[in-house]
């Protein structure tokens, strides 16, 4: 077979294929800003050992992973922090986000391919009869046409190569995004759960006093009816039975709206939901911190602020391959003819081919500013990393003085609590005794009930800690959970 000559067709695609080969990157190095870690956290690398009668949770493996919220060992809480994963409204606006984001690698790529289109047209036209020197004036003239374009610019430069790199930059981004959003619900529906299962408890406490003051009510109105006592005992047991009813009211109160708020977390109207009370003490879990450098790999919205430097970083990129020409390749080829008859035979062929070198002399400054711009946009990106990694160390640090703190806390009142409990044993006795008033019963009751309440006060502010540590550790994620499909830097 004899090989045919270099046409001026075959030339030109030559020409975009050898383009495309030999294209360069304005792509700027891309490196991971640099970032102030310290060697060690400062406050205790855990809680403190728990104080007699404190029970510790010592799962299999007390390092979170994923599903953090298992280390509380709470089915109930289990269970509803599956139906947040489903339903949660602002974790699905999340998920639309990262999709459309992903949407974007697949638009940028698409510039790497030619584009071709087709059409078909059928038009009628008359010439003025007053044209003079032309053949068709007067006549009305038909055309037929059949016709196909494609284009292809060749990314001599770059430029369409930084945009996809910009694209699945921040498409994984945005992937961590949605992996902080899951964080920040699944913390906030444990912190809502633990602080409604703490309100149970003090309403426990303040149900079962109001028991026994109404008890004692009773036997002093007997008493006063026997002439036994006077009149004041009765009025200060009555003065004390309400006090606490109407802190238990307030606390049902708390609990609704507690309710409500888990509602909401889960996806389902507030009205349709109820969770029954459960009077448990909730342990508190070891939760080992590991070193801060771990923290930049586990923590995702510091993976999305660092994705975000390399998409700026791309942006650079973009605004560089600006500054060169750009080669566009176009071919059409099509059918056209005035009668229908012959339109689809060969005659009626037409077809064109060519490059085109397009480049901007002048631009007043334009694609200077856009650099510039792109410039100062890295500059920002890198400042919002930095900034996310001492906000994340500083979380860390806060929840583990907090829970070092409030472990010693626990102590001292479980001591303060047992001595209040045995003063109103001890007081009691002697009020039977006709030692003392009734007021004075009164009085260290009342020292007994807050003593047990701050106690149970401090176990909710333990659980609440432990829970924002484990946020702030990143829940158990790890950076390598990202997509694989990493860009080139």
């Amino acid at each position: 077979m004899p090989i045919l000559p270099m046409t001026f067709p075959r030339k030109t695609l030559a020409l975009g294929v050898a383009c495309a080969l030999t294209a360069c990157s304005t792509l700027p190095r891309y490196s991971v800003p640099e970032a102030a870690v310290p060697a060690r956290y400062a406050a205790p690398a855990g809680p403190a050992e728990a104080a007699p009668g404190w029970a510790v949770a010592t799962p299999g493996d007390t390092q979170a992973r994923g599903d953090w919220w298992t280390l509380f060992n709470d089915p109930e809480l289990n269970r509803r922090e599956d139906q947040l994963a489903v339903s949660n409204q602002t974790v699905k606006r999340a998920v639309a986000q990262l999709q459309q984001a992903r949407s974007m690698i697949d638009y940028q790529h698409a510039g790497l391919l030619p584009t071709i289109t087709a059409g078909a047209a059928q038009s009628r036209a008359r010439l003025s009869q007053n044209v003079e020197g032309h053949s068709l004036a007067g006549r009305t003239v038909p055309d037929y046409a059949l016709g196909l374009n494609a284009s292809w610019e060749p990314d001599l430069f770059g430029r369409v190569r930084d945009a996809e790199v910009n694209a699945r930059d921040n498409a994984q981004a945005s992937e961590a995004d949605l992996e902080a959003v899951r964080l920040s619900m699944s913390t906030d529906l444990a912190r809502d759960y633990f602080a409604l299962r703490a309100l149970d408890i003090q309403k426990k406490l303040l149900d079962d006093s109001v028991s026994a003051y109404a008890a004692a009510l009773a036997i002093l109105r007997q008493q006063l009816a026997d002439g036994a006592i006077d009149a004041s005992a009765t009025a200060q047991a009555e003065t004390q039975l309400e006090e606490t009813r109407s802190q238990a009211t307030d606390i049902a109160v708390q609990r609704a709206q507690m309710v409500h708020a888990i509602a909401t977390l889960i996806g389902v109207p507030a009205s349709s939901f109820s969770l029954a009370p459960k009077v448990e003490s909730i342990p508190v879990p070891q939760i080992p911190a590991g070193v801060p450098s771990q923290l930049l790999e586990r923590r995702p919205d510091i993976a999305a602020a660092e994705r975000r430097v390399a998409a700026a970083n791309a942006q650079i990129g973009e605004a560089k391959a600006a500054f060169y020409p750009d080669l566009t390749l176009s071919a059409s080829a099509g059918l056209e003819s005035t009668f229908f008859a012959p339109w689809l035979t060969a005659p009626s062929l037409f077809w064109s081919i060519g490059p085109q070198l397009v480049g901007t002399l002048f631009d007043g400054g334009k694609r200077d500013a856009a650099l510039n711009g792109a410039t100062a946009q890295y500059d920002g990106s890198v400042a919002d990393y930095r900034q996310t990694v001492l906000v994340a160390f500083q979380q860390v640090e806060d929840n583990l003085s907090a829970l070092d703190t409030l472990a010693s806390e626990a102590q001292s009142q479980q001591r303060a609590t047992a001595a209040a409990e045995r003063s109103l044993r001890l007081t009691q006795n002697r009020y039977q005794a006709g030692a003392v008033s009734y007021l004075d019963v009164v009085t260290v009751q009342t020292i007994a009930l807050t003593n047990q309440r701050t106690e149970a006060r401090i176990q909710a502010r333990r659980v609440d800690a432990s829970v924002q540590l484990l946020k702030a550790l990143g829940g158990g994620w790890d950076r390598t959970l990202l997509s694989s499909s990493r860009s080139k830097d």
